[in-house]
């Protein structure tokens, strides 16, 4: 699917978001029709740009009214309704609505009761307690949205979180890759070491004609504003509020220009600093003699870390906590790349409600990555609107026979997508539950449950027999909804004790568990896995990836990733892990 596709649902999903808003219900009519679209574009491998109105709507989801809009797009570079939406909710205040606890019509009744139109005012009536005079809200309310604003760190320079902008990079990248004299385009800064939010983005550029994109870049559609513009370097800033850097390099200079701006502060300063010991100067066009002149390095970052006397250091990794130390003692960890992964271990097929692809198309992507096993982890049936009943999973496993048969080089693995439930309950009967191969236990709801009960609820899905891994630890959606609160070493030990496993969850609305997390569970010895949580079969080769740059982040080292073994090790480790034979639920 091309860049213009994903462009277009970006486009429907913000259409979506800003009716449920406009009004006051999470579930308009309008939204559910935006949001259809938006799912039936997922199947088009054809672009959309080239479509008559009464070819869009051939596509099963799209209406006549959200045909027009799209093509309305395509031909003007706007959309007249999303343009009046945007007007009424600023960026401003879409930020306020993605609080926990601030629905569509409490957003309604802050901004028209207290005329709160930011999160920084918002943060300042709760200080002073105004929520409290607001129709239908009360102390505990005030008190838990007051809660939500500081775990999700919510302040008043907004970052971008990361899905948002590795989208907006990727189209843009691809777009610049495909401009006349464009040799290499590369995101840097804090998005190229995958952190979890970026407060601008960085895009490095090599080619020896810079002008031409330059002024490409200034008209570009993302641009609402261009603040700076010169030879090799433009600054625009979106509708959304986030500053992009455009810089044009020669060829000859792009690795250090790549390794400049894409390391922390801290970690090009240690660089800068061997650099001057051994009376050489490191910048964004080379490592140099400091007295000649003579260039030493430039080229690429691996040549420079070796003239410095370093390993190679990962870019999710240049963030000064420790990896120049390593790197110069050769003991960096053997991190994983997404070459070493040898399966998936969390997949959706289209009987879960929130997913895309069959079965028979993941197992065929799976077979096309060369992969030796393949978990399918559909949704348990307590999950509301998109788990599958016990009949349909016993459904399943003569699909997943058949195509086992048709493909004896793929282990597949029948498995399942767990809910805990707030005593540590799980979905199913603990008999059914032990005729699964792989049994994911993750949080999907009440999460607003204390540090204590959290961590019990954990540690009693740990301790069923049946559990094979802990999924997306925290629950967290990456600038929208904060993570749990647990005790996490009693989490950590528990694991350890039982054998289970931690998930690296690596959809990037996730990325769960946060480094910080994988580093402490390194230290522990737990085992991990790396899983694209996908729920469309193009997820798989994309959230691998990120996976894979997740782990180099926490310090993963590759031995410690189970999916990374080859098969007869992973399925070795597998049987010898606890069989289920609990106590019922």
């Amino acid at each position: 699917m091309g860049d213009r596709n994903h462009e277009i649902q970006a486009l429907l999903r913000e259409l979506a978001d800003l009716s449920i808003l406009d009004d006051q219900s999470a579930q308009s009519f309008r939204a559910r029709a935006y949001e259809r679209a938006l799912h039936a574009i997922d199947g088009i491998q054809d672009d959309l740009e080239g479509m008559s109105v009464a070819t869009l709507q051939r596509i099963g989801g799209i209406g006549r009214s959200t045909a027009q809009k799209i093509r309305e797009y395509f031909d003007t570079g706007a959309v007249a309704k999303l343009e009046t939406l945007r007007q009424r909710f600023p960026p401003s205040v879409v930020a306020m609505s993605r609080i926990p606890g601030v629905g569509p019509k409490t957003l309604a009744r802050l901004r028209s009761e207290l005329g709160i139109e930011d999160v920084e005012a918002l943060r300042d009536a709760i200080t002073e307690g105004k929520l409290q005079s607001v129709s239908g809200m009360g102390a505990k309310t005030e008190a838990r949205i007051a809660s939500a604003i500081d775990r999700l760190g919510l302040k008043r320079d907004q970052r971008t979180p990361i899905d948002r902008a590795m989208r907006l990079a990727e189209t843009l990248v691809n777009e610049l890759l495909a401009l006349p004299g464009v040799q290499a385009a590369v995101p840097c800064g804090s998005l190229r070491r995958q952190a979890e939010t970026v407060g601008d983005l960085d895009v490095v550029v090599a080619s020896t004609e810079p002008q031409p994109i330059m002024a490409w870049f200034a008209e570009h559609r993302f641009a609402e504003q261009v603040i700076a513009r010169g030879d090799t370097k433009t600054t625009i800033i979106t509708r959304q509020g986030l500053q992009i850097d455009l810089r044009v390099v020669a060829p000859a200079h792009l690795g250090a220009a790549t390794l400049y701006f894409t390391g922390s502060k801290g970690h090009n300063i240690r660089l800068r600093q061997l650099a001057i010991q051994q009376g050489w100067s490191l910048n964004e066009y080379a490592l140099s003699d400091a007295t000649t002149g003579e260039v030493v390095a430039a080229g690429d970052e691996a040549s420079i870390y070796r003239a410095l006397g370093l390993e190679f250091v990962p870019p999710p990794m240049r963030e000064d906590t420790g990896e120049i130390e390593a790197a110069l003692a050769g003991t960096l960890p053997g991190v994983v790349s997404v070459e070493d992964l040898c399966g998936d271990l969390h997949i959706h097929t289209d009987r879960s409600g929130d997913a895309r692809s069959s079965l028979a198309e993941l197992v065929a992507e799976a077979v096309r990555r060369g992969y030796s096993y393949l978990a399918i982890t559909d949704h348990a049936e307590d999950l509301p609107i998109n788990g599958v009943s016990r009949g349909e999973l016993e459904r399943q496993a003569e699909e997943i026979g058949a195509l086992q048969e048709a493909n004896p080089g793929l282990q597949l693995l029948r498995g399942c997508e767990l809910n805990i439930d707030p005593d540590g309950g799980l979905d199913y009967d603990p008999a059914f539950r032990s005729g699964l191969d792989w049994c994911i236990a993750a949080v999907h709801s009440h999460f607003d449950l204390s540090q204590a009960e959290q961590t019990r609820r954990l540690i009693a899905a740990i301790s069923d027999p049946a559990v094979r891994v802990i999924g997306h630890l925290s629950g967290r959606i990456i600038g929208e909804r904060p993570g749990i609160e647990i005790d996490l070493d009693a989490i950590l030990d528990a694991m350890v004790e039982t054998g289970v496993a931690l998930e690296i969850n690596s959809a990037l609305p996730r990325l769960d568990a946060a480094a910080p997390v994988l580093r402490r569970a390194v230290d522990k010895g737990v085992v991990f896995v790396i899983s694209t949580d996908s729920h469309h079969v193009r997820d798989m080769g994309r959230n691998a990836v990120f996976g894979a740059r997740q782990a180099q982040r926490g310090w993963v080292p590759r031995e410690q990733v189970a999916n990374t073994w080859p098969r007869e090790r992973f399925l070795g480790w597998l049987h010898t892990q606890r069989r289920p034979s609990g106590p019922s639920r």
